[in-house]
């Protein structure tokens, strides 16, 4: 029987022979008759594929659905609309319409952060394999302490749309608790690095066995941790990618900058007038003064005290306590000690550890960053600027180009209360990752370093080009 929404041949035939094979490991529900078709369920009760591998995995399960994007999703079990909040601009338009398979599933992991599907196991990732494949595999990682569903709308959809096969991680640890993963200080962020490349070999064989040929290109991209982890894998395994899309990266460096040498000024001064001389000479942008009052609430004490816990423990073991049962106010808020916090005089331990997971520059493939000159949480003049320079120490500047964004802060969904001075990132980000398959795979070069001005007019919401 021929699939209900099959326009791709070679789709409908692995589909349908996917049913007669009972290999999926953990797979829940009862496995449809051979040939009956995919399009006929609904996304939340979607035909379960057993003959679909995820190498490694210890759990996985593969559906056959109508559409694999967010507009069909939101509310069924295969995506997490509550863990995309504020990253995107009211009003950003988001492409549908993609059928193809789905993958949801874990690799071993001893950490239980990740709730999602009831499961209390981390190391969750998702695969997307659309019917129309364009020969290419996008791979991320989930930023901040989000999980493995988080740039669906960001990332997921666009690049589904356009062709792409998709796979994205939890990063193996998640959540305010993730500084708890691990037995030295470092090893919750070093293994995100590990889950990543973990991920992209076993998407890489997961989707050659789907499609019958492997992935021609793969791509490596993020925003902020995501970003990082992009800066990290074109570093460290270049051999993976063919190029990235790096957007708002986290730095890490051993010596500063980073968050834990940027931080402290915030928790301390971002209050009021009083302290903009330090503020500002800590990296923060005057004129992002405005969004000073929201990040102290939401963002500053939070970040600051939980990266301070996975790499420097030693330094007010009491703070952060155990999230469960605090109130969300007690989440947000900062240590008392973490304002007078001094990275440069901390233990050589405390640099070790750092180093651990820091960055060099050394890049191996094409890579794009995008940074927001109004970044109020990771400073441009403390992160990107750095970074950019960090690649050029190391003679890697032909395959970097940097793009800063006038009006741009860390997420897209503070847009909406400022219209008049923020511009949403997304817009320049999608335009970003179009000039980076033009360069690998025309040879096209985009255009030199530039600031990408904010316009007068017209829908910056879902407009940007990196070319003007």
């Amino acid at each position: 029987m021929r699939l209900a929404y099959a326009r791709s041949r070679r789709t409908a035939v692995v589909c349908a022979a996917s049913l007669l094979v009972l290999a999926t490991v953990g797979a829940a529900g009862p496995v449809p008759a051979p040939g009956r078709a995919c399009g006929a369920s609904t996304p939340a009760a979607g035909v379960v594929l057993p003959g679909v591998s995820v190498p490694g995995a210890e759990r996985q399960q593969a559906v056959c659905l109508p559409d694999l994007t967010t507009t069909a999703l939101a509310g069924t079990p295969y995506t997490d609309t509550t863990d995309q909040a504020g990253l995107a601009a009211q009003g950003t338009r988001l492409p549908s319409g993609v059928p193809g398979v789905q993958v949801d599933g874990y690799f071993p992991d001893s950490s239980t952060f990740n709730a999602t599907h009831g499961r209390r196991h981390d190391a969750q990732f998702v695969i997307r394999m659309p019917e129309r494949w364009n020969g290419g595999l996008v791979v991320t990682g989930a930023p901040g302490t989000r999980k493995q569903y988080a740039t669906d709308a960001l990332i997921s959809d666009r690049v589904l749309a356009a062709g792409f096969a998709y796979a994205a991680t939890d990063k193996g640890n998640n959540g305010v608790d993730f500084y708890r993963d691990g037995r030295r200080p470092g090893d919750a962020i070093a293994e995100w690095n590990r889950r990543t490349t973990e991920l992209t070999r076993a998407a890489r064989r997961t989707v050659a066995g789907f499609y019958g040929r492997a992935p021609r290109r793969t791509y490596m991209t993020g925003i902020s941790n995501g970003g990082y982890l992009t800066r990290w894998q074109l570093e460290n395994h270049p051999e993976l990618y063919d190029g990235g899309v790096d957007w708002e990266g986290a730095l890490w460096t051993a010596n500063g900058p980073s968050l834990l040498t940027s931080l402290p000024t915030a928790v301390a001064y971002g209050q009021g007038a009083a302290g903009v001389r330090e503020m500002t000479a800590a990296g923060f942008a005057p004129g992002s003064r405005f969004l000073w009052p929201y990040h102290q609430r939401a963002y500053w004490g939070v970040t600051q005290k939980t990266y301070r816990a996975e790499l420097d423990p030693g330094y007010d073991p009491g703070c952060p306590g155990p999230s469960a049962g605090s109130t969300p106010e007690e989440i947000l808020a900062a240590c008392a000690a973490d304002g007078a916090y001094d990275y440069a005089g901390r233990p050589a331990a405390v640099h070790r550890a750092v180093g651990r997971i820091a960055l060099t520059g050394r890049i191996g493939r094409p890579l794009i960053t995008l940074h927001g000159d109004l970044d109020a949480l990771l400073p441009i003049a403390t992160d990107s600027d750095v970074y950019d320079r960090m690649v050029s120490g190391q003679r890697r500047q032909a395959l970097h180009r940097y793009y800063t964004v006038a009006g741009g802060t860390h997420v897209d969904g503070l847009y909406d209360s400022h219209p008049d001075r923020l511009r949403p990132i997304l817009p320049c980000y999608r335009a970003a990752f179009d000039a980076l398959t033009a360069w690998v795979e025309r040879g096209v070069r985009p255009p030199a370093d530039h600031t990408i001005d904010r316009p007068a007019s017209g829908d910056v919401v879902n407009t940007c080009r990196v070319d003007s």
